[in-house]
């Protein structure tokens, strides 16, 4: 069975299963973008999270739109019984999202990261502060998510009101990577591996819990399950105890529900 950590007052298991292909988001091409709205239709979306929580993984990373809340309420109704980690939708009110998600029992809410970011590097650092401010006032624990390791180095020096952090390991957000990126078309210049030791790095140096994703790179480190396996291994042996990590899975072609808890009990025993 997969270990849990007490993260702001919920069991959490160590490993998570992400949102992003639920919802056709790939970071790979648009027609892998299709591929997945297609396959996910909402029966195999509930398999999915029943699947998961068969597997022991007990939480969930959805964003927090209408097709994806009328899904979570189905799979409940059903007898999901799974925590909920509830991510701001960039295309809706910010202010109202939150009120809406609340109404569904999120175990924590987290601001959208690609929000996050635009609006640090815009330097609209009051406005990151009340919309954590809007999910304080919820109840439910606040979280911050970004790609970028010196928002949650400022975020600590100045004392900014977040329960958690959610990191991404590799910084997608670098300008100039962005530009080479829309000017070839190719996600893939936004993935730089040196990233990735940066960010462990500020994870661990923070005492507040972090919930760390892309560790696969969205499928550019899953060439062989070697590979898989050895992402695993080094999330495990870099975060903190008290952390965890959320990955999407796309299991179309192969188990990666039994593959994935299988890697991360493997990393967690070594």
């Amino acid at each position: 069975m997969l270990p849990t950590v007490d993260f702001c007052g919920h069991a959490i298991s160590r490993l998570i299963v992400g949102g992003n292909p639920v919802s056709g988001t790939s970071h790979v091409s648009a027609a892998m973008d299709a591929e997945m709205e297609d396959w996910f239709t909402t029966r195999r979306v509930k398999e999915l999270l029943f699947r998961c929580q068969e597997a022991g993984i007990n939480t969930f990373q959805f964003r927090g739109d209408k097709h994806i809340l009328r899904i979570i309420r189905e799979f409940r109704l059903e007898g999901g019984r799974m925590n909920w980690i509830a991510q701001s939708a960039r295309e809706m009110d910010f202010d109202e999202n939150v009120e809406f998600m609340a109404a569904y029992r999120p175990a924590l809410i987290y601001h959208h990261g690609y929000v996050t970011d635009d609006l640090f590097l815009a330097g609209e650092f009051d406005e990151i502060r009340r919309r954590l401010g809007v999910i304080r006032k919820t109840g439910v624990p606040a979280g911050l998510c970004t790609h970028m390791p010196q928002v949650v180095e400022y975020a600590e020096t100045h004392g900014w009101d977040a329960d958690f952090y959610m990191c991404s390991v590799y910084n997608i957000r670098v300008p100039e990577r962005r530009t080479q990126s829309d000017l070839d078309g190719n996600e893939d210049a936004l993935f730089v591996d040196s990233d990735i030791p940066v960010m462990y790095q500020t994870i661990r140096s923070t005492d507040k819990p972090c919930l760390v994703f892309k560790i696969l790179g969205a499928t550019r480190r899953c060439r062989t399950q070697e590979d898989v396996a050895g992402a695993f291994r080094e999330c495990f042996h870099n975060i903190k105890a008290g952390d965890a990590a959320i990955v999407g899975m796309f299991p179309q072609a192969m188990d990666q529900v039994t593959a994935n808890v299988q890697y991360t009990m493997e990393a967690l025993n070594r």
